[in-house]
């Protein structure tokens, strides 16, 4: 902008420069033509005088050389000019500065037939006899051809003195006047810039995207309306870039927060976008791909070869997909072409979903089916063969009916059991039970749980042991809290063979999952249901916890276990925002580890 100041300023200066020189040159030429036309009006005067005061003689030449060289000498004392006297014929009569005699005819000279032809006639010319530019006016002494003619002819020098002053004036005059154009032209110039240059900065700031930048609008002028228009237009682009970021920053949002992986592929097959559940379940940073193109996703290439026909017949395609990179998983693709600009094809979207969890779940209630169907089929048939046989005739034998009717009495006890259990459990995993959480003091809970299976315990010879802190409390469902420990007791005293020991050890757990000192205040309690039975094999401990799944099937169904008990367990204690976990070895026991927050 300095630079544009310059020049703007150097361009209004030559300008002046140029307007006042060629006004001076033309005042100095008007200056010397009018003093040059005075000077000639005088001299013409001054020789119509001298036609008056002198005689024009005729004679012999000696005589005329002399009387005209005597006047022209005596007329230039007077005059202060050179005096010529010029016969018709071009001979000179008479000079006050020369010889007559020695000087050349002057009938061609351009001043003696202007003479002649004009009544007045001037010239500009070098003397080679004085060696210096003369004006010369001539007028003829009378009328026709033959008339005599007077010339006066005066130095320049004079002229060009006067000339020569008024040029050294009018350089003077313009030197001021530079100077002052100057100053003007400089202030002109900053006045006109200074805006420009905080608009050139302001533009520059909203080129840079900021667009908080305002110019200071002064005077109502065109660079005031240019400034102003300025501002409008960053007002409104301030305003349409908020909008654009707050409308890319919902987009991001719902973009990083979907659940579904999105992927954006441009119509040159280039991968413009994606999320950060595209990522998670292609296995693949955004930043690798973006801006490449789709086939580079080399560890996928049925998803490359589903990409390139969503492309080619500009179709929807729907597939699931096994993907084992970064780990194995069922995916649901969904390829949809969009357009742009009015109907231009734009590329394809990919939506990607997960549905690994879903089809499990499918899997699981598939199997919950035939697992009830199986249960459920086994007491049925125990009954209906039984009944069968005592309709066959059995039942004339009072021993062989007593004992089929025992049967279909404890088959129909199962069925009545497995049916419950199988309501309980479709009621836990809906959500259908609410909980009445209340303070529970422990350690009297745990003693009349333990009362309760004492009996069953007594009859296999199996000792029942409980430690439990006094004063130690926490937020639960009784009942349901009853229930999950009557499971994993009923557990115990099953599987544990005769003269065995069920251990019940309750205790308080700081925040650092250590046990908490007495007195000291906890976040948790942790209860230990540890038997000396038959133990859980390795293999069979990740699947304990799923329905219908026993370890050993054949006793289990002489235990009269429905399959459902720590499945249900494991609903309720997560009801309960807790935890439940199970260590075992094989022939020495098992320990069930049931943790509970202490306020819910």
């Amino acid at each position: 902008m300095n630079s544009f100041r310059a020049r703007l300023t150097l361009i209004m200066i030559v300008l002046i420069g140029l307007s006042v020189t060629a006004s001076g040159l033309m005042m100095g030429q008007i200056f010397k033509d009018s003093h040059l036309a005075e000077l000639e009006d005088n001299m013409v005067r001054e020789m119509k005088l001298i036609l008056a005061k002198t005689e024009w003689r005729t004679g012999p030449e000696q005589e005329l050389f002399a009387y005209f060289t005597n006047e022209a000498t005596a007329l230039k004392e007077i005059t202060g000019a050179r005096v010529t006297f010029i016969r018709g014929d071009g001979t000179v009569l008479g000079d006050s500065d020369h010889e007559p005699q020695t000087m050349d005819n002057h009938a061609d000279r351009i001043e003696v037939r202007e003479a002649y032809e004009k009544g007045v006639g001037r010239t500009i010319r070098y003397s080679d006899t004085l060696k210096q530019n003369l004006l010369y006016v001539a007028i003829p002494a009378g009328e026709g051809e033959d008339a005599g003619i007077v010339r006066l002819a005066m130095s320049l020098k004079t002229v060009e003195k006067s000339i020569f002053r008024m040029w050294a004036v009018l350089i003077a005059g313009l030197a001021v006047l530079f100077v002052a154009a100057a100053l003007i032209s400089y202030r002109v110039a900053l006045g006109m810039t200074r805006p420009l240059e905080q608009i050139t900065k302001v533009a520059q700031r909203i080129k840079n995207m900021d667009y908080r930048a305002r110019v200071k609008v002064g005077k109502r002028s065109e660079i005031g309306e240019l400034g102003h228009a300025i501002n409008t237009m960053a007002e409104s682009l301030q305003v349409q870039m908020e909008r654009i970021r707050r409308n890319e920053s919902q987009l991001e949002s719902v973009l990083a927060n979907m659940i579904n992986g999105i992927v954006m592929i441009d119509a040159n097959g280039r991968i413009v976008l994606m999320n950060r559940r595209a990522e998670e379940v292609l296995g693949v940073k955004a930043g690798e791909l973006t801006g490449k193109h789709f086939s580079e996703m080399r560890q996928q290439y049925e998803l490359a070869r589903m990409i390139q026909d969503a492309m080619d017949n500009k179709e929807h395609l729907r597939e699931e997909i096994t993907f084992y990179f970064p780990e194995e998983r069922l995916l649901e693709l969904n390829l949809v072409p969009f357009r742009q600009d009015g109907d231009e094809f734009g590329g394809v979207l990919l939506a990607v979903q997960d549905v690994t969890a879903i089809r499990r779940l499918e899997r699981m209630r598939s199997e919950f089916v035939a697992n009830v169907s199986h249960e459920l089929k086994t007491p049925i048939a125990a009954v209906k063969g039984f009944a069968e046989t005592l309709l066959g005739g059995a039942v004339d034998d009072p021993e062989t009916a007593r004992a089929f009717l025992q049967i279909i009495f404890d088959e129909s006890d199962r069925l009545n059991r497995l049916i419950g259990d199988i309501l309980e459990l479709s009621k836990i995993e809906s959500r259908r039970v609410p909980l009445q959480f209340s303070p529970v003091e422990l350690s009297s809970f745990l003693e009349r749980t333990v009362e309760v299976v004492k009996t069953e315990a007594a009859r296999k010879s199996i000792a029942l042991e409980l430690k439990c802190e006094q004063d130690l409390y926490v937020e639960a469902d009784e009942d349901r809290l009853r229930q999950i420990m009557m499971n994993l007791l009923a557990n115990g005293i099953n599987y544990t063979p005769e003269g065995g020991k069920v251990t019940v050890i309750a205790e308080a757990i700081a925040a650092n999952g250590e046990p908490a000192p007495e007195g000291a205040d906890y976040e948790r309690v942790r209860i230990r249901i540890t038997d000396t039975g038959i133990g859980i094999p390795k293999k069979d401990l990740p699947r304990i916890f799923e329905r219908f799944y026993r370890v050993d099937k054949a006793r289990s169904r002489s235990s009269g276990g429905t399959g459902l008990g720590l499945s249900i367990v494991k609903h309720l204690v997560e009801l309960h925002k807790g935890t439940i976990s199970v260590d075992s070895v094989v022939g020495k026991g098992t320990t069930f580890t049931l943790e509970l927050p202490v306020l819910q």
